[in-house]
């Protein structure tokens, strides 16, 4: 049996390497003769899984080591019998903390003692929307969930959601929506000039989503006008060609990497894994804790001294600091034409490694009850 995978896809040979013979490929622009003789097909997002790619090959299932699936035609996968399997949720936690780290540095900015004291709205409440919302909710911030399509499927939590304009309203709003253009809630281009005339400098806006869903142009013309929001960006149009300007005037820039945690990919890894033996009829034997290496940081110290606001934020810089990606960005959009697109896809292949909260135990000496909670929440080991 012949597996070709994106040799960007972590820890092939453990998972893998005795269902089948590994044939490792790019995943950008890989193309009908590099599949034709697969048995089984591994993606990521940088790959359009499609008839044009897979027509005539023997293929039999696909998997995607991604929460998305908008690089993958899966009516067209299931008319032809072709299994498939993504990793929905595989990198939430990863993409959760990286939101926060954010918002971490937007509260120093603001020169915030009680970073909680910020509103945020979470626009798509899917498993990432829902996770961050979360940990948000269990430190204190006045969370509000936008999500039209879950609104309209769970009349019964209704309540629970706003509208666009309210999240709009919040001091950070952060986006974590599906790709669509159609249907009664398409996303492309959901943000657009007159969404991003209501925000102010006194806003933050990420997006750790879908490219796609703010618009661009707007975005630029937005940014060179006055009182424009604070903008932090990891995903782009046109990837991996973006707009070198609008890097250099967004606040915060990062190449597509929140979610790009050891251990969300890992769990990707192991979720397509387990779909393909399911699919095979084979047993599941492994786990992606079996192949996590000990991290670099294990242990962090804080005494009954320790303000509980800023030793929450001091452990969650020290596990992921999104300043470092922002200069290796910027570094390479200095480079001409299509090198800049090769160095994007380029800091992606090669993103050193990043270790979630729950890599790192914290020691509490003499702690309140609301510092070791909020510990929990972010999800760090406790020794108390």
């Amino acid at each position: 049996m012949l597996i070709v995978a994106d040799e960007n896809i972590p820890l092939l040979e453990s998972f893998f390497g005795d269902i089948g013979e590994i044939r490792r490929v790019k995943g950008r622009g890989l193309t009908r003769n590099e599949v034709q003789d697969a048995d089984i097909l591994l993606v990521r997002s940088v790959t359009r899984v499609n008839r044009d790619l897979l027509e005539g090959t023997r293929v039999r299932f696909v998997g995607t080591a991604t929460i998305g699936t908008d690089h993958v035609d899966v009516d067209w996968l299931t008319e032809q019998g072709i299994g498939f399997s993504a990793a929905p949720g595989c990198n939430a936690g990863s993409v959760a903390e990286y939101v926060l780290a954010v918002i971490s540095l937007f509260a120093d900015q603001r020169d915030l003692c009680d970073w909680s004291t910020l509103s945020v709205g979470v626009v798509g409440a899917g498993n990432v929307g829902s996770e961050l919302a979360r940990i948000l909710e269990r430190l204190d911030f006045d969370v509000k969930l936008c999500d039209p399509p879950r609104q309209d499927a769970e009349p019964e939590n209704a309540d629970e959601f706003v509208s666009l304009a309210e999240t709009l309203a919040c001091d950070v709003v952060t986006f974590h929506t599906p790709l669509t253009r159609a249907g009664d809630y398409p996303t492309h281009h959901m943000i657009s000039d007159q969404q991003l005339a209501e925000l102010t400098s006194d806003q933050l806006l990420i997006n750790a989503g879908r490219g796609e869903v703010i618009d661009g142009a707007a975005l630029a013309r937005r940014l060179a006008q006055p009182d424009a929001p604070v903008v932090a960006l990891d995903v782009w149009e046109n990837e991996p060609a973006i707009d070198p300007d609008l890097v250099d005037n967004v606040w915060l820039a990062t190449p597509h990497i929140a979610g790009y945690s050891l251990e969300g990919k890992v769990q990707g890894t192991e979720m397509v894994y387990q779909a393909l033996c399911r699919f095979l009829g084979l047993p599941v034997r492994k786990k992606a804790g079996q192949f996590l290496p000990e991290p670099a940081l294990s242990n962090m110290s804080f005494t009954r001294n320790a303000v509980e606001d800023e030793a929450l934020r001091l452990a969650l810089g020290a596990c992921y600091d999104p300043r470092k990606d922002d200069l290796r960005l910027r570094r390479v959009m200095k480079e001409e034409g299509e090198k800049r697109a090769e160095a994007f896809d380029r800091l992606r292949r090669d993103y050193p490694v990043r270790r979630e909260c729950s890599s790192l135990k914290i020691h509490l000496k003499g702690s309140s009850k609301s510092l070791q909670d909020r510990f929990r929440a972010l999800g760090f080991k406790l020794k108390i």
